[in-house]
């Protein structure tokens, strides 16, 4: 089993940063950590994600260049740093964990991910 808790949501101006932290307990060795984010009314949808080893990346379109993601295997933390942000970016973001599926892809659909955190509000003021 793994869990995920994720921290360092909150509330901010359009422009800011802000870096989102999970962390991950269990049997975490090998797992993708990918970054999902749903606004009211709206489905959960893609943002990031990162291979196991940190050296593959993949952003969505819309946060591509704003938003990096990375982790720390010795810490068992991964993170979204967020950068320019914009009243649209505003959501619950959830980490998630899961293994690799297809070799050389990351996933970017929900049924690829079989661990979830609680998630975290992130609110972008204009």
């Amino acid at each position: 089993q793994v869990q995920l808790v994720e921290s360092g949501g909150g509330l901010v101006q359009a422009g800011d940063s802000l870096r989102l932290s999970c962390a991950a307990s269990g049997r975490t060795f090998g797992l993708v950590m990918g970054w999902f984010r749903q606004a009211p009314g709206k489905d959960r949808e893609f943002v990031a994600a990162i291979s196991w080893s940190g050296g593959d990346t993949y952003c969505a379109g819309s946060v591509k260049g704003r938003f990096t993601v990375s982790r720390d295997n010795a810490k068992n933390t991964g993170y979204l740093q967020m950068t320019s942000l914009k009243p649209e970016d505003t959501a619950i973001y959830f980490c998630a964990a899961g293994p690799h599926r297809v070799r050389g892809t990351l996933g970017t659909a929900i049924y690829e991910y079989d661990y979830w955190g609680q998630g975290t509000q992130v609110t972008v003021s204009s």
